[in-house]
């Protein structure tokens, strides 16, 4: 009988189930787990308002933004991280997104809020919540990234796990008003080159942005994944500086002032300058390079399957615009293949990547490598220290190697 479409895509099917049994699917009939009623079959669940506001289920009460406690002297100006490898696609949930504070979280009220205009401008102007929700609001998803993101790796590898060397980052659609509109109503002097944005916590948190900038696709955001922005995200206001680094996107966002030159403030100086080789530092260094890493298999998410069907996934994101493709090694770069983009690509974006393969219970290297929408491609860490030393604390984009053993455990370890 001549094979039909139909024949042909069954028979895949069940190649396809095979395939999947090969790498440790249980045959129903003999698995108690699905041969038997379970207490939740069996019982009423909880009511519509049992959680007014919905939570995950008790059984990912594990999957937490963590800190690394030596890390910091106090926890009042600290980090934690985004557990990137429990999450996929592009969106991180706004209770995961992690936090930086330089004097703790600030609970304001929005009634008493207000952000000021001022400085080289026609009208100095004063903003409440209210006023600010009638101008024209726009929703652009962008990523977040400290810009101490992988610092601890310069000297080696240090932290064992994705969440530690990579996790200073969170992807979410805010919902805001263009500051250009702002700055339009204020009137920007022709003198007026830069804009300082102020927060209103206890820090007095600064940073001088170039008027092009400000201008160009900067955001007064009010809103993340559709919610108000939660206390540790500038609630209830904050500055999204889209692609460059975190410590500029100022929350709690009280003050901008229009200026003729920068003011070079504490976060600025002492503080987010990259320091050289020979002493000297880089600073304004606000653009966030290429960057990937493989968010599974890595330490904290180790292969359990044993060998067969294995799914690599991980994230990868540019400050400067998209990225239209990921490579992969699983032996430590011999042997480079392209990974499968899914999802959005959105400019200044997490953009996920994903490489099917199966697993020969031998051990792995791996590592993946961005090419973002301008021709950049991510830098080993030895071509990185050749050009900046080991003396930065900020913006290293270098590979990540993970090593998986026999066993499936992974580690942090380097191939530069």
């Amino acid at each position: 009988m001549k094979p039909t479409r139909r024949s042909f895509l069954r028979g895949a099917a069940a190649a396809g189930v095979g395939a999947a049994a090969g790498g440790g699917a249980a045959r129903a009939s003999g698995d108690p787990a699905f041969a038997e009623l379970q207490p939740w079959m069996q019982e009423l669940g909880d009511p519509v308002d049992a959680a007014p506001y919905g939570m995950p289920s008790e059984f990912e009460a594990h999957v937490q933004r963590k800190t690394v406690y030596w890390l910091t002297a106090d926890p009042i100006s600290s980090i934690n991280f985004t557990p990137l490898h429990e999450l996929d696609g592009i969106i991180t949930p706004n209770g995961l997104c992690f936090e930086r504070h330089h004097a703790g979280a600030a609970h304001v009220d929005p009634a008493l809020h207000r952000l000021m205009i001022n400085g080289l401008v026609d009208r100095e102007l004063v903003f409440t919540m209210e006023d600010l929700l009638r101008f024209p609001r726009e929703n652009h998803v962008y990523f977040l990234e400290c810009a101490a993101n992988s610092g601890m790796e310069w000297r080696g590898a240090q932290l064992n796990g994705c969440q530690f060397t990579h996790g200073m980052i969170h992807n979410v659609m805010y919902t805001g008003i263009p500051l250009r509109l702002l700055l339009a109503e204020a009137g920007v002097q022709t003198a007026g080159k830069w804009l300082l944005a102020e927060g209103a916590d206890a820090s007095g948190m600064t940073r001088s942005i170039p008027m092009e900038k400000a201008l160009d696709d900067c955001l007064v955001a009010f809103k993340m994944n559709g919610e108000a922005l939660r206390v540790e995200q500038g609630y209830p206001l904050r500055l999204v500086v889209p692609g460059w680094e975190g410590n500029m996107w100022v929350k709690w966002l009280r003050r901008l002032e229009v200026g003729d030159q920068p003011w070079h403030h504490r976060e600025e100086t002492s503080k987010y300058t990259d320091l050289l080789a020979d002493g000297s530092a880089r600073r304004f260094t606000w653009e966030m390079d290429a960057k990937s890493v493989i968010t599974n298999p890595s330490p904290q998410a180790p292969l359990t399957h044993g060998p067969g069907p294995t799914v690599l996934t991980g994230l990868a994101w540019s400050g400067r615009g998209t990225i239209p493709r990921v490579d992969v090694t699983l032996d430590g770069g011999k042997n480079w293949h392209k990974a499968r983009m899914s999802g959005p690509s959105l400019t200044k974006s997490l953009h996920r990547f994903y490489f099917e393969f199966d697993w020969n219970g031998q051990p792995l290297l791996l590592q993946s490598r961005a090419h973002d929408s301008t021709g950049y491609v991510q830098p080993t860490k030895d071509q990185l220290r050749a050009v900046r030393g080991t003396n930065s604390i900020y913006h290293n984009n270098g590979i990540q190697t993970w090593h998986v053993s026999k066993t499936g455990e992974a580690e942090n370890v380097e191939i530069s």
